[in-house]
């Protein structure tokens, strides 16, 4: 992703608590146990998920399951909340020492130097944990698991269509 695009994440993030979270539109899409879930997660993780929801809306016809991965691919997340310098602090690692990241990540989310390593490598295991124990549909689980995989890891998948739509749009975001 280009760090212009980072830099507007973290901006976003940073200036989260002015603007409003549209609860509205995400309960038109989630269960009264999945909006749970989606008001655990912090104000800016729930701006971001709302915005790649209208993303994948504006794509053309959305399924169901595509609409709640798109609100909650990223609640996993909210087990180890942590501020916008750890996340450019991920960002930088990954992309200028892959080393690092990796041996970072393969750490402990108890150590604080290493959590938001963990966090970033297995926000998608957790989050689709999450999903699934407040009845997402497989398909959404599935959906939420694999958005930080490459497509080429799902050539064949039948859900891969709707993989696309959604990593589009969280990288928009």
């Amino acid at each position: 992703m280009a760090a212009v695009q980072r830099i507007r994440q973290g901006v976003r993030a940073l200036l989260a608590f002015a603007h409003p979270v549209d609860y509205d539109l995400a309960a038109d899409y989630l269960s009264p146990s999945l909006m749970h879930c989606f008001q655990q997660m912090r104000r800016s993780e729930q701006l971001h998920s709302l915005n790649v929801l209208r993303d994948v809306l504006a794509q053309g016809p959305t399924p169901d399951d595509l609409a709640v991965a798109a609100l909650l691919h990223d609640v996993g997340k909210s087990r180890y909340p942590f501020p916008v310098w750890q996340k450019t602090m991920v960002v930088l690692t990954r992309a200028f020492a892959p080393g690092l990241f990796q041996r970072l990540s393969a750490g402990s989310e108890h150590r604080f130097w290493q959590r938001p390593f963990v966090v970033s490598s297995q926000h998608p295991r957790w989050s689709a944990d999450i999903v699934r124990d407040a009845g997402a549909s497989e398909r959404a689980v599935w959906l939420v698991l694999h958005h930080a995989d490459s497509l080429a890891n799902w050539p064949e998948h039948p859900h891969c269509y709707l993989l696309k739509r959604l990593k589009a749009a969280d990288d928009a975001n």
